[in-house]
């Protein structure tokens, strides 16, 4: 009795260490970013077909409060972007903030679950006179919603990485560029820290992909081949995608300024289904799929980054839909990143959720527990 009370022992230690391991791969939240949506569909069409899909975070560039009260009772989590036209008006009164809060937040809090929001979108790129308003505009937002009695819900804003730092390669070597570390990254960071909030960044291989001809068209989209890697040649680190490496460079620069630990979320990633001229002929729905096939993988795979085990803690593809035909009149506007065609399903027989383990993987821990079974009854 003694001895098989040993062994049971034994096989209950054994099976717990199994499903620990298989527990301890850290994976960020996955989810997409709703820009433009199909005029045919309504707030409840999207918000179940997001759950259909089982994709556990979305990010509202236009968070019309429809939409909003459409997620509620669901596990999507929800983050909030308030426009840059609002952004000077936030500054200086915050009850405007409490006003915004008011119309998007309060009457669906906690039903649906809104976990951030972002003040502000690419500053930066859009308005040079955005920057002294931004962090005194966060802050009220911050404020108004702890007045409420709400501090589950970060702040923060979302800047894109091709204008925010110095060089994306070598990423031990990128900084921030002044004067806007100075003036407005650092104390951003430092309210972050003591905010518990994220950094948010939107990082789009393919951006810099199209600046770089000398980057290899599979290390960008996530193909393995005998080209596809790159070393950072003052640290050794060797990278094998260029999404890593961008993300590494945000990474470096934040531990520049001082600031390594704040928890990054990459805002905005992609690849374009189809090009805003007829030069850009690899922004096709092939390659699309192949990078998001390969972000998919490499993000389930919780291996995170080179300089960051755990990696971002989380992912928005850009974007669920296509914007219709006509909304815009720059070349830009007529790129297209929609993952979803106008009927509500998926342009590629993909994953989103995020839950992965390869067959590999699989198999080894099937063949290990079996192994220890075994033993642990002898």
């Amino acid at each position: 009795m003694a001895f098989f009370s040993l062994n049971f022992s034994l096989l209950l230690f054994l099976l717990t260490t199994i499903t620990s391991f298989s527990l301890t791969t850290s994976t960020p939240t996955i989810g997409v970013t709703i820009q433009h949506h199909p005029s045919s569909a309504t707030p409840e069409h999207i918000a179940a077909a997001v759950n259909r899909h089982r994709i556990a975070a979305v990010r509202l560039i236009d968070p019309d409060p429809n939409l909003i009260r459409a997620f509620s009772y669901s596990s999507v989590s929800l983050l909030l972007c308030i426009p840059n036209t609002l952004v000077h008006s936030l500054a200086a009164n915050r009850s405007n903030a409490a006003v915004w809060l008011y119309t998007h937040v309060v009457p669906f809090y906690p039903r649906a679950k809104i976990s951030a929001i972002s003040v502000g979108s690419d500053i930066l790129s859009s308005s040079d006179d955005l920057a002294d308003a931004l962090l005194p505009a966060i802050r009220n937002i911050h404020v108004a919603l702890h007045e409420l009695g709400i501090r589950r819900i970060s702040v923060s804003s979302t800047f894109s990485l091709i204008p925010l730092i110095t060089s994306a390669f070598p990423p031990s070597s990128a900084e921030f560029g002044e004067p806007v570390n100075d003036h407005l990254i650092r104390p951003l960071l430092d309210f972050l820290e003591e905010a518990n909030s994220s950094f948010l960044v939107n990082i789009h291989p393919y951006d810099l992909y199209r600046l770089n001809h000398e980057i290899v068209l599979g290390y960008a989209l996530f193909q393995k081949s005998r080209y596809s890697f790159v070393d950072d040649p003052t640290t050794g680190v060797r990278y094998q995608n260029l999404f890593d490496t961008m993300v590494d460079a945000v990474l470096s620069a934040m531990a520049v300024a001082g600031h390594e630990n704040i928890p990054v979320v990459v805002t905005e990633t992609g690849w374009p289904n189809s090009p805003a001229t007829l030069e850009e002929n690899n922004a096709n729905q092939v390659f699309a799929e192949m990078y998001l096939r390969g972000l998919l993988k490499h993000l389930k795979s919780g291996v995170g980054t080179p300089l960051k085990k755990e990696g971002v803690s989380g992912v928005y593809i850009y974007e669920l839909f296509d914007k219709e035909r006509g909304q815009g009149n720059s070349n830009a506007s007529l790129r297209q990143w929609g993952i979803f065609y106008p009927n509500l399903t998926s342009k590629y027989d993909l994953d989103y959720s995020g839950s992965y383990r390869t067959a590999e993987s699989n198999g080894f821990l099937k063949i290990l527990a079996v192994s220890l079974v075994v033993l642990a009854l002898l």
